[in-house]
């Protein structure tokens, strides 16, 4: 419990800025939870949830007062859409593990989603950020308040499209920390907005990591 308080108020100071551990350690569990993820191992998973529990907290600062008093609704609201869609790719990921394979082996077999759902994941990351913007201005959220919809539906997509084992779904990320890098440090949390640019980076890696990997020429219709 002593660790658990501590680790809720622990800050430092970079500058003149306030920055939680909390935000820090969440996000270094979203790169380990990266890296996992660009090797296909299904651990991928649960240590993202950690670091979604997390971050969470940090970007609902106005609701746990922490020291950056800003709310970023579609960063918070997409770290509960992060558990509940990782924990169905999860199960989807250890469902795909070969029965012979060792813990060192590759988890699942990445595919491309093909034209078809290229087209519809691009119409849906539009339409949703549409249709979010008014609803999250309403709610207070920080603007461009399209932006926070946009991050929120370009992750919910991209977290999706990993749970399906599509490859395309890097790319998406690489939309989303596209938008992401300028909205969080316009918003002072430049931990989460340095790491953007760090995960900016490796995205690209993993895309050509999975593109390498021999994928089905199209996704099977499941």
């Amino acid at each position: 419990m002593g660790l658990l308080l501590w680790l809720f108020d622990a800050t430092f100071t970079i500058g003149d800025q306030p920055v939680l551990w909390r935000e820090v350690i969440g996000n270094l569990f979203g790169i380990a939870s990266a890296f996992g993820g660009m090797r296909r191992r299904a651990w991928a998973w649960p240590v993202g949830i950690i670091g979604n529990a997390l971050l969470l907290t940090v970007f609902l600062g106005a609701v746990f007062h922490t020291p950056n008093p800003t709310n970023l609704l579609g960063q918070a609201g997409r770290q509960l859409m992060f558990i509940v869609v990782s924990v169905y790719g999860w199960v989807q990921w250890r469902r795909e593990r070969h029965p012979t394979a060792g813990a060192s082996a590759e988890v699942i077999q990445p595919r491309w989603a093909g034209t078809r759902v290229r087209v519809i994941l691009v119409l849906t990351l539009l339409g949703g950020t549409l249709a979010l913007t008014p609803l999250f201005r309403a709610l207070g959220s920080y603007e461009p308040v399209w932006a926070d919809a946009w991050i929120f539906m370009g992750s919910l997509l991209a977290t999706w499209g990993m749970a399906k084992r599509w490859v395309e779904f890097w790319l998406i990320w690489v939309a989303v920390d596209l938008v992401g890098v300028p909205l969080l440090f316009g918003a002072g949390y430049w931990v989460s907005a340095s790491m953007y640019v760090f995960y900016g980076a490796f995205t690209l890696t993993g895309f050509i990591v999975w593109a390498r990997g021999r994928p089905a020429r199209v996704a099977p219709a499941d």
